[in-house]
């Protein structure tokens, strides 16, 4: 099997006439950010990406700012539609008191009155190998596990388990991708973590979920 897996690729999608798919990017090749980590080979389709490689940070994560008290962890071998989206922790508006309108962002002054509000804030975890559709919202804090799909349109929040079908508004686990003990073993493998020349040789049996194969070839 020739290689194909290109951890350094902007644009890991080469069309038959050699060309790279322009809307297909690798994100850690497009996202410098202290506060979001992408693991290799997760990549995002849009239909209109952002012309400048910063504004893919912005477009999976439109309020996450560096120096925010949140992270945006995401492990390898995610797949994420257009407009699948991260709302961070910080997006928060202050829920403590009468109002919910944050005067501290226009006047820095005030900022010491609402720190309690910002004190706490969950990160975001994205395990690895998973699909995220069309327009899905991972809500602050949520936790994907490994293996997850999330449906197109769909509305996450809270802790989603490792092979899960998730859909609907707020999301909801439709059914479990595999049994329990499949489930232990996938994780055990981590596959998503082995060398590149060993994941090639092991898509034939990641395509059948042949679970004793890549216990073979791990």
């Amino acid at each position: 099997m020739s290689a194909f897996l290109d951890a350094a690729r902007r644009h890991p999608l080469i069309l038959p006439d050699g060309r790279p798919h322009p809307n297909m990017v690798n994100l850690n090749r497009v996202i410098s950010h202290p506060n979001i980590e992408i693991g290799d080979f997760t990549y995002m389709n849009d239909f209109a990406p952002p012309e400048s490689p910063g504004g893919w940070a912005a477009r999976i994560a439109p309020y996450l700012y560096p120096g925010a008290p949140e992270r945006l962890r995401i492990g390898r071998f995610g797949q994420f539609a257009h407009g699948a989206t991260f709302i961070t922790a910080s997006a928060n508006h202050p829920m403590d008191g009468a109002s919910t309108y944050p005067f501290a962002i226009f006047d820095h002054a005030l900022l010491e009155t609402y720190r309690d509000s910002f004190r706490g804030l969950p990160d975001t975890e994205i395990g690895n190998d998973v699909w995220i559709g069309h327009g899905a919202l991972i809500l602050p804090g949520a936790r994907l596990g490994n293996g997850v799909i999330v449906g197109a349109g769909a509305v996450v929040r809270g802790a989603v388990p490792d092979y899960a079908v998730v859909a609907g508004n707020p999301a909801r686990v439709l059914r479990m991708r595999f049994q329990p003990g499949t489930v232990a073993r996938l994780n055990a493998l981590a596959w998503w973590d082995w060398p590149e020349a060993r994941i090639e040789a092991a898509v034939p049996a990641l395509a059948r979920a042949d679970i004793d194969a890549l216990e073979a070839l791990a």
